[in-house]
């Protein structure tokens, strides 16, 4: 639910992010939670070598891109560019973190 808020508070808040339906919103969090415990970890490794040179700002091109990864996946919920995924990702990392207690 935490999650959920998140996305629509970063659809509310970044240009570029739109959710139509509460229950768009549900699906899409449950995808972007599982695109986070699937996927992301096999890109983090592979590509750790940039994530190093860049001193790990290239974490936030690769949330952005996960964050792709959900809309595309999820009828009803788009994300129109890269920066704006960049951004949503890290409202919603900001916004889930306040919620959880900063846990």
């Amino acid at each position: 639910m935490i999650t959920m808020f998140a996305i629509w508070f970063a659809a509310w808040l970044v240009p570029g992010i739109a959710i139509n339906t509460p229950a768009t919103g549900f699906v899409a969090a449950l995808i972007l939670g599982l695109i986070n415990i699937l996927i992301k970890p096999i890109f983090t490794i592979l590509t750790l070598p940039l994530t190093i040179l860049t001193l790990g700002l290239f974490l936030l091109v690769l949330n952005g891109l996960m964050l792709m990864l959900a809309a595309y996946f999820v009828p009803g919920f788009y994300v129109s560019s890269l920066m704006a995924a960049i951004f949503g990702s890290i409202v919603i990392s900001f916004v889930t973190s306040l919620l959880s207690g900063g846990k």
